[in-house]
């Protein structure tokens, strides 16, 4: 794979939770530098990133009921709407586990379908956090995503346990079907596990580590 084309899959994010305003301005600057086009911030900072990267061809996104998804289906859809006021151009939104794990799927489907609407047609996926699910719950939450309305399934915020494996992209993969969204995110460090992630069916990769898989390096980031 031309890396021009690795770049244009990579969505480039920086969420840790005591990220400064000196660490995004550099965060910023790497991404005009190396030529990424989708990048995922807090959306405290949509407002500062979104004025940074305003001259460039970059997508600015934010994750929604990060990270851990119990947030009410209201609370999701304001801040799905602030963030976009804010300059959000894509919304990444984590799955309600706990209703979920309750086998509550016509709740879990509604709070996706209300952020979908509230995205007003802006590429909206849903995270389900593979590495609190069991291999039933992963179908059923990939499914019920797909009827909800939304663009992809997200495996993982990083945050929570454990990131994406191949196993779990080729999963959701033979559930979705070959033309469904799949965003591998969390715990992916190397170029060679970027291009297997993809060769395996992911469409979309998250890390905070781009800058160092696309120079071949490992990344030691944490997230």
């Amino acid at each position: 794979m031309e890396l021009t084309d690795l770049i244009e899959k990579l969505d480039y994010t920086l969420l840790k939770p005591t990220t400064t305003k000196s660490e995004m301005m550099t965060f910023c600057n790497e991404t005009i530098t190396y030529g990424f086009k989708v990048i995922f911030v807090h959306p405290y900072y949509l407002p500062y990133v979104c004025a940074l990267v305003s001259e460039h061809d970059v997508k600015v996104g934010a994750p929604i009921g990060f990270s851990l998804g119990g947030a009410t289906t209201k609370t999701k859809v304001f801040e799905t709407q602030d963030a976009i006021n804010n300059g959000a151009r894509e919304i990444d939104m984590l799955i309600n586990l706990g209703a979920l794990k309750s086998k509550a799927y016509s709740m879990v489907k509604y709070d996706i379908s209300e952020v979908v609407k509230a995205s007003e047609g802006l590429l909206t996926k849903v995270i389900i956090e593979t590495a609190l699910l069991t291999e039933d719950e992963k179908k059923i939450a990939a499914q019920l995503i797909v009827e909800a309305g939304a663009d992809f399934v997200k495996t993982s915020t990083g945050f929570n346990g454990g990131g994406a494996t191949f196993d779990d992209v080729k999963l959701l993969r033979s559930i979705v079907g070959p033309d469904f969204g799949i965003k591998a995110a969390g715990g992916i460090r190397s170029y060679d596990d970027a291009i297997k992630m993809l060769e395996l069916g992911a469409d979309r990769l998250g890390t905070s580590g781009a800058v160092a898989i696309i120079s071949g390096k490992t990344s030691t980031a944490e997230y």
